[in-house]
């Protein structure tokens, strides 16, 4: 394979500043940032809601999260295969507004006393249903949105949005919880994908439609799509570092509310404030991102994120009251710096490894990979949690976290200073079909 040199530092700050100039990529980016911080609010609203509202034991907070999260193995590698076979945006549209619809049910049921731990199951499982749509959409649409050149940018861009609503969305989804309660909270998340549906609606860059070479079985379709990801040895060893990670990450995830509640004696509007500190991380990490990959290597910096700062999360389990607690913030600072600048990379390097016409399909894989552990992670997480306590649990699945970049070190990473070169089918869909003008 060949090697592609780092980008040099000038023309990085000349696409970065058209990439601000770009008027669809602004309307995306401005719909996601919304998004991202209503979304803040049903992160801390669903545990919440189920064990102050409905007394959830640790198991029920636990299966909300693989509630949430089981539609990435039932319909992840069919997604990718539906989205390679029609335009992205109009998918992404009609995601949100089924999210928003979901969401809204939920103050809705509260308000008429009907509100149970299977509504908040089901809401949890269709809002991750749509997810699977819109995210592998969103991934497949970013690419020809903004052009091969600017893709690290983009994604760079977009997920500092994600970090600087981990920022502030925490400490606002506390206070919202706080004074209308948790159920109620939920349409604010439910406002945010309106605001995304008007923002995708209203970019006017064209979306040529996918061409279709022969008519395949979705299950043909599908396996090609798996088959792309078997066969790179750097794309399979990604994958299972990521879904190792997921998976004992997503165990934390599901029963940290409860740790921090129940062991730690913290009220929500100060779980929110320490998340929304901890996140801070996540903006440096993102803002970071294209400083480091030049710096360091497109490759190198892939694996390096991962080995340096995921033994940070053997800080949360030694939270305490008192001074303790501060270790939960140093803890959520380092891996989320941490977790941006990898995905910044990774994400970027499989976007412009795949051919066009294979992006849904590839994202599906992954995507199926690395996040079908997440309902696994949050089964674990409430067994353990059950078995052995909260602060155990999170010991146990703290290491399984540190050991994840293992894969990584397992890979032809790390005899790499760069990723390989950009699939030759981008050159040639820029080419012939000029997808982005970053005039503007």
């Amino acid at each position: 394979m060949t090697v592609r040199a780092a980008t040099p530092r000038g023309r990085h700050r000349r696409g970065s500043d058209k990439l601000i100039r770009h008027p669809g990529f602004r309307r995306l980016w401005f719909g996601q940032s919304i998004s991202e911080f209503g979304s803040q609010v049903t992160t801390l609203a669903l545990p919440l809601a189920a064990v102050l509202v409905l007394r959830a034991s640790v198991f029920q907070v636990g299966l909300l999260t693989t509630a949430g999260y089981a539609a990435f193995l039932l319909v992840g590698l069919p997604a990718g295969a539906w989205v390679d076979r029609l335009r992205r945006r109009p998918i992404m549209i009609a995601a949100d507004v089924i999210r928003a619809i979901t969401l809204a049910s939920v103050p809705a049921a509260y308000a008429l006393h009907v509100l149970t731990l299977a509504q908040l199951y089901a809401v949890a499982f269709i809002v991750g249903v749509m997810s699977v749509f819109f995210d592998v959409a969103y991934m497949s649409y970013v690419p020809g949105l903004v052009g091969v050149d600017h893709v690290v940018e983009a994604n760079a861009k977009l997920q500092v949005t994600v970090s600087l609503s981990q920022v502030g969305g925490p400490s606002a989804a506390g206070f919202l919880i706080g004074a209308l309660g948790a159920p109620v909270a939920f349409l604010a998340n439910a406002g945010s994908f309106v605001v995304s549906v008007l923002s995708l609606l209203a970019i006017r860059e064209h979306e040529p439609a996918p061409g279709r070479a022969d008519a395949r079985s979705l299950r043909a379709e599908m396996a090609e799509g798996v088959r792309f990801v078997v066969r790179e040895p750097i794309l399979r060893m990604i994958a299972a570092c990521t879904s190792t990670w997921n998976l004992f990450n997503s165990a934390i995830t599901a029963i940290v509310v409860v740790f921090l509640v129940r062991q730690v004696h913290l009220h929500a509007g100060t779980i929110g404030l320490i998340m929304s500190a901890g996140a801070v991380g996540g903006v440096i990490g993102g803002l970071s991102a294209s400083l480091l990959r030049r710096r360091l290597g497109s490759a190198r910096i892939i694996w390096l994120t991962g080995v340096v700062t995921a033994p940070f999360e053997l800080l949360i389990p030694l939270t305490s009251p008192g001074p303790r607690v501060a270790l939960f913030g140093v803890s959520l600072f380092v891996t989320s710096m941490g977790s941006v600048v990898y995905n910044v990379n990774q994400a970027s390097f499989r976007q412009l490894l795949c051919p066009p016409q294979l992006l849904g399909r590839m994202n599906a894989t992954i995507r199926f990979i690395v996040w079908g552990t997440i309902p696994l992670g949050g089964l674990l997480g409430g067994v353990l949690g059950s078995l052995v306590g909260d602060r155990d649990a999170i010991w146990l699945a703290a290491v399984g976290v540190t050991l994840a970049p293992v894969w990584l070190l397992a890979s032809p990473l790390l005899r790499l200073r760069d990723t390989p070169a950009p699939a030759a089918g981008w050159q040639q869909l820029e080419d012939r079909n000029d997808p982005v003008s970053l005039a503007g």
